[in-house]
């Protein structure tokens, strides 16, 4: 049966045909690391790791790109209020970012590139869109260059708009653009408000990248002009992928044969972000559930659907995971000593699973044949029906793992009792870091230094930065 997607270009679905024969191409747009990750923004890390492992799966040899924006207005903002370079930030919440990936059990890119290593690519990309009628510098001495929507006729239809509809693109001042709706492809530098260190040289002056460009950059150079599926948030199908489209393929490349979104996690019914005060940190949210159990409950619904967050619906898919466990643990222990999962004599395979992951990663009706598998399963132990219980025992396993959730990956060799632990050792320390903060604060420099040294007993070393104390156990910076 052929993989069929959905494709936000076409609004249909479609089969998947790659350009290449046997292999499958993947740029996803990445996240803007300024702040630490929540639950929301991981969303499209895991449904994409569900995406790329399917295709391998399917037997295709996966090339998987997955971009770092890590020059951005708002980074450079918020390294500015926290008094602390933007390039550091940038870095720390990266650090943070791929923790939280790895707590999930998302597998690596075949490449993850920064946006910031890749200035000359963007640079030349933007001299080939002037050089071909598509973009132009600014006439008022700002040093910024742009795109001009109005010489690209399909501007517009990745989203279904006509130019005349949108609103202006807020991403540089208008007095420099021939129509509101030109986006900055290069951004002068602000000598007044923004550091040297985030600018280059380019042919219109020192700056840098709007943020548009350096996807179509870092995917052409590592993916060609052509590559089969460009993924990522809803949120981003305008205007940034619109963009993207637009100033590739006026470029003369094919860019993306294909386009997946995936939908938000919602708090209230509103996007979680930073903005509304309404997200929830990965690291919290793992005080409460495992972290297999959190990919299970954001695997459970479907990419395109729409996820309102709730610690009730967290807490049942958690139950509803350790029900799935708990047959495994039952059904090992019933099995032959001698029996492994690679020996069963079945494929290991249920057809309405595999049906369901090739139907637009229908990962709902997925989880549904596992359930299946289990109910079916624990039939077969109540009857002691070995034989028919090794392969049943067999599939399910081989399920959970093509999802990235088998309780028997490395990745989450750390749960369970281990990361509640470490939960409680995180919630102490901050404890006494806030203390601490209470003591330095009231000139109590004497209880802040013994609060000092009793960490350092405890082999917890603390680094002041300001942002406030970290603390680390055996150089692990938290």
């Amino acid at each position: 049966m052929t993989l069929r997607i959905y494709d936000s270009a076409t609004r249909t679905v479609r089969d998947f045909a790659p350009l290449r024969e046997g292999e499958a191409s993947i740029y996803l747009c990445g996240l803007t690391v300024q702040s630490e990750p929540h639950v929301g923004h991981i969303r499209s890390g895991v449904n994409f790791d569900v995406l790329q492992r399917w295709l391998r799966e399917l037997g295709y040899r996966v090339t998987f790109i997955r971009n770092t924006t890590d020059i951005d207005d708002k980074i450079l903002a918020k390294a500015a209020d926290q008094g602390r370079p933007w390039y550091n930030l940038a870095y720390d919440m990266a650090g943070e970012l791929a923790r939280a990936y790895d707590l999930l059990n998302v597998a690596r890119p075949t490449y993850e590139p920064n946006a910031t290593g890749h200035i000359p690519e963007m640079v030349e990309l933007i001299e080939l869109l002037i050089d071909r009628g598509h973009a132009y510098a600014a006439a008022d001495g700002s040093g910024d260059v742009y795109f001009d929507v109005r010489s690209w006729p399909a501007y517009g239809e990745l989203s279904g708009q006509r130019i005349d509809d949108m609103e202006a693109a807020a991403d540089a001042d208008p007095r420099g653009k021939r129509d509101p709706r030109d986006f900055a492809l290069w951004k002068g530098w602000k000598e007044a408000t923004e550091p040297r260190t985030a600018s280059w040289p380019s042919p219109w002056g020192r700056g840098r990248p709007g943020w548009h460009i350096e996807c179509s950059a870092m995917a052409g150079k590592y993916l060609g002009e052509s590559f089969d599926i460009h993924g990522g948030g809803l949120d981003l199908r305008f205007p940034h992928h619109e963009n993207e489209q637009a100033q590739s393929r006026a470029a003369g490349h094919g860019f993306a044969t294909y386009w997946m979104h995936n939908a938000w996690i919602t708090t209230a019914g509103e996007k979680m972000s930073k903005s509304l005060g309404n997200s929830l940190l990965v690291p919290e949210v793992l005080k409460r559930v495992r972290a297999i159990e959190l990919r299970f409950y954001m695997v459970s619904a479907h990419y395109r659907s729409h996820v309102e967050f709730s610690f009730e619906a967290l807490d049942e898919a958690a139950a509803g995971f350790r029900r799935i466990e708990n047959f495994l643990e039952r059904a090992a222990e019933a099995l032959p000593e001698s029996f492994s999962v690679g020996t069963s004599s079945g494929d290991g395979f249920l057809a309405a699973f595999s049906a369901a992951m090739n139907d637009d990663l229908s990962t709902p009706a997925a989880v549904a044949a596992i359930h299946d598998a289990v109910r079916e399963g624990n039939k077969q132990l109540a009857e002691g029906q070995t034989e028919e219980l090794a392969v049943t025992y067999a599939g399910v396993h081989e399920m959970l793992r093509i999802l990235g959730l088998s309780p028997a990956d490395p990745a989450f060799a750390t749960g369970g009792a281990d990361q509640a632990l470490s939960g409680a050792v995180d919630a102490l320390v901050g404890r006494l870091l806030e203390q601490r903060a209470q003591a330095r604060a009231a000139k109590d420099f004497a209880a802040a230094d013994a609060i000092r040294d009793q960490l350092n007993a405890a082999g917890i070393a603390i680094e002041d930065t300001p942002s406030g104390a970290k603390w680390s156990i055996d150089g692990g910076g938290r």
